[in-house]
């Protein structure tokens, strides 16, 4: 996999604390390394969330959307590729691809974010200068498809999980880190589907900052279609809507 210059690659390999007791990794652990991907490559492009702190504001995630072909299992070397996909009015793009060592697609996964001003905690506009990298992003054809479409509205809860939002729980913006969101959304599933079944398609709507000692609540529905579930995060203190999510398992 040939990465655009403006992009970041690099390889991984899986440890064993981020795998199941099928020696697989986990979601949350994917999440984690495209996370990371992203991470470094805004570093070496100087756009960082220090590299904006001068202007007051920070990358925030609203939406991804992430399909799994094979989840890599304990002691394969993976290779995580992610670059910018362009841009929208005060949306951001971003894209990941995830591959094995003989170029198998494992996970591909497109993502929207936005700047927030990190005094107001309102959308800011994208300033002109990063605007200007639009000419460096591979064309739309060679970019995933960019999320959409709304996500069905959450009806009646199967099961619930409640948790508080710890100190290291916290990411550099001090909101509770977005691959837990992924992580607590899921832990309310069945545990059949959570021990023997397989992610094939996750899509996350990021709505709310969650902060240090809130307690949330993760509620599951399950849907008609079997293997289908939707999911949401609610703030128990005011009742908001933090995050929804749709699932597909085999």
């Amino acid at each position: 996999m040939q990465v655009p210059p403006i992009g970041f690659q690099d390889h991984f390999e899986v440890r064993a604390y981020e795998i199941d007791s099928r020696k697989r990794m986990t979601i949350p652990a994917l999440a984690r390394l495209m996370q990371e991907a992203a991470m470094q490559n805004v570093i070496r492009i100087k756009l960082s969330v220090w590299d904006l702190e001068p202007e007051h504001i920070s990358w925030v995630l609203m939406r991804k959307q992430l399909r799994v072909h094979r989840m890599p299992g304990l002691g394969e070397r993976i290779l995580v590729t992610t670059y910018p996909a362009g841009f929208e009015r005060l949306f951001t793009y971003r894209d990941y691809k995830v591959f094995s060592e003989e170029e198998e697609l494992l996970a591909a996964s497109s993502s929207t974010w936005l700047l927030m001003d990190t005094r107001s905690r309102s959308m800011a506009p994208i300033p002109e200068r990063i605007l200007e990298l639009q000419k460096q992003i591979p064309p739309p054809e060679e970019c995933l498809p960019r999320p959409g479409g709304r996500l069905p509205r959450f009806g009646e809860a199967h099961s619930t999980k409640n948790f508080e939002v710890n100190w290291h729980d916290l990411d550099f913006n001090e909101h509770l880190n977005n691959t837990l969101y992924i992580q607590w959304m899921l832990e309310p599933l069945p545990g059949p589907v959570l021990e023997d079944g397989c992610l094939r398609q996750l899509d996350i709507n990021y709505r709310a900052e969650c902060q240090w000692q809130d307690h949330v609540r993760a509620e599951v529905q399950r849907l008609e279609k079997e293997g289908h579930f939707l999911h949401r995060l609610v703030r128990a203190e005011d009742g908001k809507e933090l995050a929804v999510a749709r699932t597909e398992w085999e």
